[in-house]
């Protein structure tokens, strides 16, 4: 989010980059649980949330109780699920194997200033769906070009190219709903052999 402050100076524009809401309210909630938890247990006690030891990440000890009582303080939901998915979307990494320990290279602990640097990742459409689900290049685009308005021919020919379109995504669809069923049926038998 970019901001501009008054007054600008000789047709000069000042603009402050803002961090985004999510980073600048999971930075504040690893504050204020650390100075909670120095302040009423003298540094000791049970830790719901906290930053790692060398301050390059958080821990989330209790993830029961960080979904009841720490994200609703701070955000409208209290899933943690959704709260890894934002996470991801701003390239954190989880670092730990055996518990919900993540890290970000511009998250530290006594860097607030750092969260400006840190940006949703970006995701290419080539990668992230199959080929049957990318939208239409439309390489016929020449058609439309010569006139404003596209004529009845030619709106009744994306006409038929999309019903024949929806046709093979609901055969698609089929053939998954048949595999997913085909897989559940299978899971007692793999699940009953381990």
């Amino acid at each position: 989010m970019v901001t501009s402050h008054a007054p600008p100076r000789a047709g000069v524009t000042r603009k402050i980059k803002c961090p985004a809401p999510f980073l600048s309210k999971t930075y504040d909630l690893l504050e204020t649980e650390e100075e909670e938890r120095r302040g009423c247990c003298g540094g000791g006690g049970d830790r719901i949330v906290s930053w790692n030891s060398e301050g390059d990440g958080f821990v989330v000890w209790s993830p029961a109780e960080f979904s009841e009582v720490v994200l609703p303080r701070y955000f409208k939901h209290n899933n943690f699920s959704s709260f890894i998915r934002q996470l991801n979307t701003y390239g954190f990494k989880k670092s730990a194997s055996k518990r919900w320990e993540f890290q970000h290279e511009k998250f530290q602990r006594g860097s607030k200033h750092l969260l400006t640097e840190i940006g949703r990742k970006k995701c290419e459409a080539s990668s992230a769906f199959p080929p049957f689900l990318k939208p239409n290049t439309y390489s016929d685009k020449r058609k439309y070009k010569s006139t404003n308005a596209p004529t009845i021919g030619v709106l009744m020919e994306e006409n038929k190219t999309l019903i024949r379109e929806k046709q093979q995504l609901q055969l698609q669809i089929a053939y998954f709903k048949n595999l997913e069923t085909e897989l559940r049926r299978c899971l007692p038998l793999y699940t009953a052999c381990n």
